[in-house]
């Protein structure tokens, strides 16, 4: 077993055969709950690929679904990829006598304990794709079936199994218009074809109008700071996301934005593989990979005569070394003389936003102030339930905006956004991605 925080105990139970971890236990106590005879103890079953979420995957998560589950010692049990197992029933069989080792002191004897869970099933987890980078290690592709049913893919780093590196929607079932385009185009039916209560298959589609990740959200939502957001979608806007992942960022916002260019710029050639071949990513005229590193592409960009000017400059990227107090982005990206060079290709009126993740309240700070230093106006946007907080940084304190005027903009922004055929998310607020914006 290990400790897996302040007061907080973890242990692994291994498969009898290889060895290999077959469930992972948290024990949970929750002192404040007042003592009768069946809320003594009880075993939570996270569904398959739901263990990243915040809820189960964060001890500040754990602590919240304990307390209101209304034990007074919660074992939550994760399930491990490549391991198999038959269902609630088996699982239960299999756990009973070893949880028995962990109940809290002072339980009646023969004290029934309930295993509870999500929806009382197991949940899906579909394995499409293994592979191992150079850079980033050994990763997974899946597909994990949603609290409300739908089916997502996500890209995890098996170095950091708790972290969904990427993640997009798929398609419940198939457009007609493009099912007519099938017809003519093949008789032969095809993995698309996947009928909507069965998981999900290796060819089928992504929802690309849909982001998953909250803190995509808020960064697109900062496009709105670049005034005039009625003509976003009628005049150029050029923009370098530096971090690819999945692609789904400035896939986003090539979609959305017709006028738009886009550079991307990715470290690893193995996530452009993953991006194209799992999440649907692709490139066009209006949006260029480069297999690069940030750091250099940019000073090569800076150090140019005639260098680019990007309306919008994004950080996406996460740092390799898991020992810094931050994971995103590496330190270098932050220092002031690289801020120089980002500044650089900025335009005067451009918005540099930056997805900061940073858990060392000292560094963070740090970050901050040498952000200033160079961007003087700096806006915060902090994710909910997340360590990530979205920067946004402009150079000259004149445009700065009060929150109902920043509000004002998002919401011009996105009725323009919502107009028929152009295929916006209705549950998507960019508003709301503003709403708790602060001024550093």
């Amino acid at each position: 077993y290990r400790k897996a925080g302040l007061g907080s105990v973890s242990l692994d139970l291994c498969d009898g055969d290889t060895g290999e971890p077959r469930y992972t236990l948290h024990v949970v106590d929750n002192p404040t709950v007042k003592p009768s005879r069946d809320n003594h103890f009880a075993i939570f079953i996270i569904p398959q690929g739901r263990e990243t979420e915040w809820l189960f995957g964060m001890e500040e998560g754990r602590k919240q679904l304990a307390a209101s589950a209304g034990f007074r010692r919660l074992i939550t049990v994760a399930l491990h990829r490549g391991q198999r197992y038959e269902g609630m029933d088996s699982i239960q069989a299999e756990l009973s006598a070893r949880v028995m080792e962990l109940a809290p002191a002072g339980m009646p004897a023969q004290q029934q304990v309930p295993f509870l869970s999500v929806g009382g099933d197991i949940g899906v987890r579909t394995v499409q794709h293994q592979g191992c980078s150079p850079l980033s290690g050994s990763y997974v592709v899946e597909d994990v079936q949603g609290d409300d049913k739908h089916y997502f893919r996500r890209l995890i780093f098996l170095s950091n199994r708790n972290v969904v590196q990427s993640e997009a929607r798929l398609l419940k079932d198939v457009s007609h218009r493009a099912q007519k385009k099938r017809k003519k185009d093949r008789k032969k039916p095809r993995a698309d074809d996947t009928p909507e209560d069965l998981p999900a298959a290796p060819g089928r589609p992504i929802d690309k109008t849909y982001l998953c990740c909250e803190h995509h959200k808020a960064m697109i939502a900062g496009l709105a700071l670049l005034r005039n957001p009625e003509l976003l979608l009628e005049t150029p806007l050029a923009l370098l996301v530096v971090g690819l992942g999945g692609g789904s960022l400035p896939l986003f916002v090539h979609d959305h934005f017709p006028k738009s260019c886009i550079d991307a710029v990715e470290i690893d050639p193995c996530m452009l593989e993953v991006a194209t071949q799992w999440f649907g990513f692709s490139q066009s005229d209006r949006m260029k990979v480069h297999i690069a590193d940030g750091l250099d592409y940019i000073t090569s960009l800076a150090g140019r005569k005639a260098r680019p000017h990007y309306n919008v400059v994004m950080f996406d990227v996460d740092s390799k070394d898991p020992t810094l107090g931050m994971s995103c982005p590496p330190p270098a990206f932050v220092d002031q003389p690289f801020l120089q060079k980002v500044k650089s290709i900025l335009t005067p009126e451009g918005v540099f936003i930056l997805n900061l993740v940073c858990r060392d309240l000292g560094l963070k700070d740090s970050v901050l102030t040498g952000l200033k230093a160079v961007f003087p106006l700096l806006y915060v946007r902090r994710i909910e339930g997340e360590v990530n907080e979205i920067l946004f940084c402009q150079l000259h304190p004149e445009q700065k905006l009060a929150m109902p005027e920043v509000l004002e903009m998002a919401q011009a922004l996105e009725q323009t956004l919502r107009k028929p055929g152009r295929g916006w998310d209705d549950t998507y607020v960019l508003s709301d991605m503003l709403k708790t914006v602060k001024i550093v």
